[in-house]
């Protein structure tokens, strides 16, 4: 059984039956035979179902908008952007699939050979509570464009929003059985890893449980993305624009009330400006409204789950015995609901947790630093590797330097942000592997290489 809590009052809103394993055998049998003749379909017409998901999702968007809302906390207006950012990902691929998935000529002295794009075949989708809608379609729109078909084991946080992904596919027309929602519990997602039937597994989610994954993945010799946590730094040298760097800086950290890998969670600031960036930064965080997600002025609504406030302000606890001072925030809001507050600390050094540590809700760490070299180095400093931003009005200095910082992407002047332009994705403890752009709808195809030789003389 799986319930469906609302974060903002703590109260249940509804409970589903987990599906049997009868009814699990029978979607991947589904899947197989739908993706084989899937597969077959000219990609100029397989786009078009990319078409009709964009369409499927704006006209339900308040109604989905709503769901997010209700079932992990995300204030309305930060929904409706999330159902709109599917959209406009299913119209890229929609528009660019068959540019990047198109045989690719090899210069040799063979004649004809090309490197070809297949799709693998069914791809086990596991998927976290924090973006429901834009995790899976993140994904989906690449895999299914590429000729796969999909599997989803959302987080059992959400099953509201797992079960309308499944009727937003069948609304677009997906072929019946090429993509099923799957409503089970966590320890069955090994048995679905080791299945014949499942060709490869992506995963956004904790580095804990992304290692996990790979195990059982490798084990079966199957191809994974891994989409893991991130302790994004945020950098801002002497030379920025400090009312600029520290206006995105609050959105950077707090949007999603902090929930989101690619937060910026450790602030690396350059001692000579440190202090007035500090005071910007309390000003914009002293501004954020918290209260009922469904207001469309809220801007920090509940964490997700109780036990997550609870570890968060343990973090924050640790934090601050340490030495680091608050400078807003840092003590649970109390009272119906999951909310804590936008907190600051400053002062954070190195070997505190909030520095060490993934710090995933709505809390900022502050470091200052002597140099830009001493920011890049504590940058780097971090079993993570996800993304990265990067302050100063000397763009090209500012470029220089992002070569040295170990990360998926850097924003130079700028607040990171998946896109599907850009390829997206970490290294370290933060996975491997891209999602989006042309490397991420190449990731679960078999670049073939079909080599011709020269036709012989008749």
């Amino acid at each position: 059984m799986l319930t469906s809590i609302n974060p903002a009052t703590g109260k249940e809103i509804a409970t589903f039956e987990l599906h049997s394993d009868e009814y699990v055998d029978a979607a991947l049998t589904a899947a197989n035979r739908a993706q084989r003749k899937w597969r077959e379909v000219p990609i100029t017409e397989r786009v078009g179902l990319l078409t009709r998901m964009a369409i499927a999702l704006r006209k339900g968007k308040s109604t989905y908008a709503e769901m997010i809302t209700r079932e992990m906390g995300k204030p309305i207006a930060e929904s409706e952007a999330e159902i709109e950012k599917c959209a406009y990902n299913c119209d890229f691929y929609a528009e660019h699939a068959t540019q990047y998935l198109a045989d690719e000529p090899v210069i040799s002295n063979a004649t004809e050979s090309v490197v070809a794009f297949d799709p693998l075949g069914v791809i086990l989708a596991i998927m976290p509570w924090n973006y429901p809608f834009w995790q899976f379609f993140r994904f989906a729109a690449p895999a299914f464009a590429a000729g796969n078909g999909a599997i989803l084991k959302h987080a059992n946080n959400v099953p509201e929003c797992a079960l309308a992904v499944e009727d937003i596919m069948r609304e677009a027309g997906c072929s019946d059985g090429l993509f099923r929602t799957l409503l089970i519990d966590a320890s069955k997602v090994a048995g679905l890893i080791a299945d014949d039937r499942i060709a490869a597994v992506t995963l956004t989610g904790s580095t804990e449980v992304g290692a996990i994954v790979a195990g059982q993945a490798g084990k079966a010799l199957k191809k994974q993305v891994l989409e893991l946590g991130g302790s994004d730094p945020f950098i801002v040298l002497a030379d920025a624009d400090l009312e600029q760097a520290a206006a995105v800086a609050v959105k950077a950290r707090y949007i999603n009330v902090g929930q989101s890998c690619v937060n910026a969670k450790r602030f690396i600031v350059e001692e000579s400006v440190a202090e007035r960036f500090v005071e910007l930064f309390c000003e914009g965080v002293a501004k954020l409204k918290i209260g009922d997600p469904n207001e469309r002025d809220t801007n920090i609504g509940p964490m997700a789950r109780a036990n997550l406030l609870a570890g968060l302000h343990a973090q924050v606890e640790k934090t601050i015995a340490a030495g680091a001072v608050a400078r807003a925030g840092g003590k649970p809001i109390g009272g119906d609901g999951f909310f804590y507050p936008p907190t600051v600390l400053d002062h954070v050094s190195p070997d505190m947790v909030a520095f060490c540590e993934e710090t995933f809700g709505p809390v900022a760490a502050i470091t200052r630093v002597k140099d830009a070299d001493e920011a890049i180095r504590l940058a780097n400093q971090t079993e993570f590797g996800l993304g990265s931003a990067l302050w100063s009005q000397d763009t090209e200095k500012a470029k220089r330097l992002a070569r040295k910082i170990d990360a998926g992407a850097v924003f130079i002047n700028g607040m990171v942000a998946s896109d599907p332009r850009y390829p997206f994705g970490g290294i370290k403890r933060s996975g491997y592997g891209r999602e989006l752009g042309v490397y991420g709808i190449r990731e679960f195809v078999n670049v073939k290489t079909v080599w011709v030789g020269p036709a012989r003389a008749t």
